[in-house]
Order: structure tokens, then C-alpha cells, then sequence
């Protein structure tokens, strides 16, 4: 027996199933991935950013959202939920609802090992798309380090590496700091359990 073709997905089709579904899905080209939950520590890291970046945006006009936002790129037609969203100016959205976003400012993405290939390669290149985007911002779960991309005025874009818990990236494009001790505070690094810090193996037998 031959393998049937899997059938194209309209975007109707997939917003209609993403409404009525209890997990989040991303779309693209016909076809719908689940996104599996993250870590305990990709979580805090996410919800710590997402924190630094309201407490410094609630007086502007600019509004930070967690992974709950969905957004569209329109130029390639990928549905994505970003760890964090900044928007500065007025939001916009493809639907009635405001379910799905369509302009944001800077993107933050929370590195893991089954995504981060993707988060810096194929999913790079749909968001650089985005005419509105200024920054891209990938934060490690296995070390004090951040990645910074920035756009320049020649549609080239800049990275710069902050790496340690002394060190800080500053976001121009929205007037913020994020500071690593702050990112990662309280997110504990997993250890390997073949090893514990500070103790030594030693054969009593002898």
C-alpha cells in the first residue's frame, strides 16, 4: 500500500480548529504542528522577560505580551506564538477577534533543544520578513547568555551576545534594558544526575 498524501489545511480551516483546541498549534504552507509545553525553567525565563518588559513599558505606548498572543508573518504565511511579543504603536490584527497579530516591534524566544535549530534558522527567516520588526531575541536555558539581533537600515541585521549574569542587553528600538540577572533569576539550570557538585567517587573495597 502506498502512503495516502497528507491533505492541504486552509488557514480558515486551521483558525476555525486553533479557536476550539485546548493546546497551541502553528500553521504553515497547509499543515498544523503542535507546540508542545516547555520546561520549567523555559517558563520562568519567559515569564521573567516578559515581567522586566511590562514594568518598563506601562507608562508608553507600547504593550508586551506572553506566549498566549499569536502572530502572523504575512509575507510566508506562518501562524506562531512567540514566547514574548512587543508591540509599540497601535496593534494590529488580521481578525475581528484580535486573536492573531500582525505588526510587532521585537520577538523573544526562550532556546530549547527541540526548537532552537528551528528558532534560529527557518522561523529567523520568516520573521525577518516582518517589515515592523526591529529585534529578535534568543535567550539560552543552558547558560547565563542572550543573543541579540538587531535591524540595521540596510535590512542587514547586527548580533550581539551578552553573555554572564553581570551583563544586559539594551533594546534601542523600545528604549529597554533587559538584565540577565533579572532574566534568569530563580531559573535553575538542569544537572546531570550521574554526578553530584562537590562530591567524589571512591572504591571502599581497597
Amino acid at each position: 500500500m502506498t502512503p495516502q498524501p497528507k491533505r492541504y489545511i486552509t488557514e480558515e480551516e486551521y483558525l476555525e480548529f486553533e479557536q476550539s483546541s485546548s493546546i497551541k498549534h502553528e500553521y504553515y504552507d497547509g499543515e498544523i504542528y503542535a507546540m508542545t509545553g516547555g520546561t520549567e525553567a523555559h517558563n520562568s525565563l519567559s515569564g521573567n522577560t516578559y515581567a522586566s518588559l511590562h514594568a518598563q513599558l506601562r507608562k508608553r505606548p507600547c504593550k508586551v505580551y506572553n506566549s498566549d498572543q499569536k502572530i502572523k508573518v504575512l509575507a510566508t504565511g506562518l501562524h506562531t506564538y512567540p514566547d514574548v511579543t512587543v508591540v509599540c504603536g497601535q496593534p494590529e490584527f488580521i481578525d475581528r477577534p484580535r486573536l492573531t497579530l500582525i505588526n510587532p516591534t521585537v520577538i523573544v524566544e526562550v532556546l530549547s533543544p527541540s526548537t532552537e535549530r528551528y528558532d534560529r534558522g527557518m522561523k529567523f527567516q520568516h520573521y525577518r520578513t516582518i517589515p515592523t520588526l526591529q529585534d529578535y531575541i534568543l535567550i539560552s536555558q543552558d547558560n547565563y547568555r542572550i543573543e541579540h539581533y538587531i535591524r540595521q537600515e540596510n535590512n542587514e541585521w547586527l548580533l550581539r551576545e551578552a553573555v554572564g549574569l553581570g551583563a544586559q542587553v539594551i533594546i534601542r528600538s523600545i528604549n529597554c534594558i533587559l538584565i540577565l540577572e533579572d532574566v534568569y533569576e530563580k531559573v535553575e539550570f538542569e544537572q546531570d544526575d550521574t554526578s553530584i557538585p562537590g562530591e567524589t567517587w571512591s572504591d571502599e573495597s581497597k
